[in-house]
């Protein structure tokens, strides 16, 4: 564990805080971009694999939709791809991690998170362009071949968080399809259809929907201890918004498109809870789409949860049609219109305004 590790609570790591303490000097005066640029050139110009390893760690803190916890990181550097396993002498030692970077990255103390030494930094590394290939596509790359272990397979999908022994298990689960949507690739395509043939007993499914309802929705996920159950490959595809995945999914998978997951959400609900357009104008062009099928928890419709969620967009295509009941209730009474109203959600309480048979009132 490094749960109270520091930069100073490495042992031998004299040279690195060295380093560092100049950059933070360069950087506290006005050579921050050539201190920056100087770092950089030594990063890359280190013997052996250190270099690999800096330049991953840089990208990883930069382009990671959390911040990474040091053991996390260390394990999804030590991922490779095309393995059927993890081989624990791949993952590199928290030592190696911060020594690669020669002070650019620093470990908070309080959270074991892994962040850049200094704000300006993260400017910097955007404004270069071509110092990471293809980050995302990259990152995807690494959390679907996680998932796609053989010991990863083997765990029940019905635990209710990730062993201890596998610290970047969560993030994989829960950020391989942001990553994917934003760095599609042929192999991304193919490690993403590998494990959505069976998302549904697979555990990435289970802590994707834990990390999602506890965050968003508390208690919507009332089925847990059986597992994401019905929570198929179209759910996932949908969930993430990736409209290459869900196009392939359609053609080669007969996934009913009215079937309930576990909390009784539809692929299309779960793309309209999320506002993710693509999918939803895909979804609808099915003719045995239903789109104003409820969820079986809440009883609310596509429309109820995009208003409330304020994704616009999804409002608008789904107000297109002439099959959406825009004042439909749920349990508690409550319209479409009053989840945007009561969200805040001006532009979609106008946008339902506009149609003469909402009742705002």
């Amino acid at each position: 564990m490094f749960v109270s590790l520091n930069i100073d609570a490495i042992k031998g790591e004299v040279t690195v805080r060295q380093r560092r303490k100049k950059l933070e000097e360069m950087v506290q005066g006005n050579g921050l971009s050539d201190a920056y640029r100087a770092t950089l050139t030594r990063v890359k110009g280190q013997k052996g694999n250190t270099s690999v390893v800096g330049l991953n760690v840089l990208m990883w803190v930069l382009y990671s939709q959390w911040p990474l916890q040091a053991e996390e990181l260390c394990h999804a550097l030590g991922v490779e791809i095309g393995s059927s396993d993890l081989d624990p002498e791949n993952i590199p030692s928290l030592r190696t991690l911060i020594a690669s970077c020669l002070g650019l990255v620093t470990i908070e103390a309080s959270s074991s998170t892994v962040r850049l030494v200094h704000f300006t930094l993260q400017e910097h590394l955007l404004s270069l362009p071509t110092l990471f290939h293809s980050p995302h596509s990259t990152i995807a790359e690494t959390c679907l071949a996680c998932l796609n272990y053989g010991s990863v397979w083997d765990l029940p999908p019905t635990l209710d968080s990730a062993p201890s022994t596998m610290p970047f298990l969560e993030y994989a689960s829960c950020y391989w399809g942001e990553h994917a949507r934003m760095g599609m690739t042929e192999n991304v395509e193919r490690l993403a259809l590998r494990l959505l043939d069976t998302f549904d007993q697979h555990i990435s499914a289970q802590l994707l929907l834990l990390r999602y309802t506890n965050e968003r929705t508390p208690g919507l996920y009332v089925h847990k201890a059986a597992g994401p159950r019905g929570f198929t490959g179209l759910h996932g595809a949908s969930f993430f918004g990736i409209v290459e995945i869900v196009a392939k999914v359609l053609d080669v998978k007969k996934w009913g498109l009215n079937q309930g997951d576990c909390m009784g959400c539809t692929a299309l609900l779960w793309a309209a809870m999320r506002g993710r357009e693509g999918v939803v104008k895909i979804l609808l062009e099915r003719e045995d789409i239903n789109p104003d099928q409820p969820d079986t928890h809440f009883h609310r419709t596509l429309l109820s949860w995009a208003a409330q969620n304020g994704h616009q967009g999804a409002v608008s295509i789904l107000l297109e049609r002439g099959d959406v009941n825009p004042n439909r209730t749920d349990t508690s009474g409550a319209t479409p219109i009053w989840w945007a109203a009561g969200n805040g959600h001006e532009k979609v309480v106008s946008i339902l305004l506009e149609r003469e048979d909402v009742y705002p009132d």
